[in-house]
């Protein structure tokens, strides 16, 4: 598995135990995201769904973005944010996780490979950081590092945050 699967297992069963769903919307990540949870054990009883969307305008259309917002092509703390709260109101879940970045060295990243991504919780942000790679690798294995780094951060979250 190209997930470690302890993770996996501890967040499966956290949503489960504490009665909560979860969905994702995503770009940096074409849908690994999306992947990793539908692995999940039991996922159809947490998990109802996610997002892959790529364009500016499709965040404007489908995830309610503010247009001005999106200069740096969509990508910021703002754009992870709002991805979160609106991918949990598309799917009526309690979680959500917007993940947008770059994993190509471009100039409107300033040739940096980084993400931000952010975690809702009823309908307001609870998290929400920014990853920066320090050496360009290969687009599927930054993509596989940021997806496992957001596995690894929602666990901890569900470890620590208090449910009502």
């Amino acid at each position: 598995m190209i997930f470690h699967k302890p993770t996996l297992d501890l967040i499966s069963q956290s949503l489960l135990l504490k009665g909560k769903t979860i969905s994702v919307a995503e770009d940096v990540t074409s849908g690994l995201l999306q992947f990793s949870f539908s692995q999940m054990q039991n996922a159809p009883l947490f998990y109802k769904g996610g997002m892959t969307v790529c364009t500016v305008d499709e965040k404007i259309r489908l995830l309610n973005v503010e247009p001005a917002e999106t200069r740096n092509c969509g990508i910021s703390e703002y754009i992870a944010d709002k991805m979160a709260v609106e991918i949990a109101k598309v799917f009526h879940t309690d979680w959500g996780i917007g993940i947008t970045g770059y994993v190509s060295p471009i100039r409107e990243s300033g040739f940096s490979i980084y993400m931000h991504f952010s975690m809702s919780y009823k309908g307001s942000v609870v998290s929400s950081r920014k990853m920066e790679l320090d050496q360009a690798m290969p687009l599927g294995e930054a993509q596989l590092f940021f997806t496992r780094n957001v596995l690894e951060q929602f666990k901890c979250k569900l470890e620590s945050y208090k449910i009502s």
